[in-house]
């Protein structure tokens, strides 16, 4: 997709683009699967810094390395579309009404800082990337995990709706 055609210009949204970018090149996809990882987070620094990403900073560190490492790990070509509430519910045949994509998504709704909410989301990250078939919004995630600690109740809430609310958003996109 063109920025034309998505003209967010965003910080999230250049760091998403630059993250796709880098990942073009399998060396630096390497080193940035094993961001979200606390013994080897330090091999992703390198290119957080070159983002200006304050490394002391665990609340902006950790978010950052695990969207970079979703990223690596996923290689889209580009930004997705889909929240993390609508790429659980994707991941189950009954969708939101399944009992375990429900369980997934209260235990990503009791995080109570950015850092454990990472840590919930990696292998949501992974179960996605198996069998949710989705693009993610990785932009609007790491926006959402930036602000988790200064207003975590407004972000659980668009993950909840963002989840009780994907079928309506797949209706919407197939129409389009």
């Amino acid at each position: 997709m063109s920025t034309e055609m998505k003209p967010k210009t965003g910080k999230s949204d250049a760091f998403v683009q630059f993250i796709v970018e880098k990942c073009k090149d399998n060396g630096t996809a390497a080193a940035l699967k094993r961001a979200d990882n606390p013994a080897t987070e330090y091999q992703s620094w390198e290119f957080l810094a070159a983002f200006n990403i304050d490394l002391e900073k665990p609340w902006q560190r950790i978010p950052y390395a695990a969207i970079a490492a979703a990223i690596a790990r996923a290689k889209p070509e580009h930004n997705g579309r889909i929240g993390i509430g609508a790429g659980i519910a994707r991941c189950y045949e009954d969708g939101n009404q399944s009992d375990q994509a429900k369980a997934r998504l209260r235990r990503l709704l009791a995080c109570q800082s950015s850092e454990e909410a990472c840590r919930i989301l990696r292998p949501l990250f992974s179960l996605i990337g198996a069998k949710g078939n989705v693009s993610l919004d990785y932009a609007r995630l790491l926006n959402q995990l930036l602000r988790f600690n200064l207003d975590s109740q407004t972000v659980k809430t668009q993950w909840a709706m963002d989840f009780y609310n994907q079928k309506a958003k797949a209706e919407e996109e197939a129409a389009a």
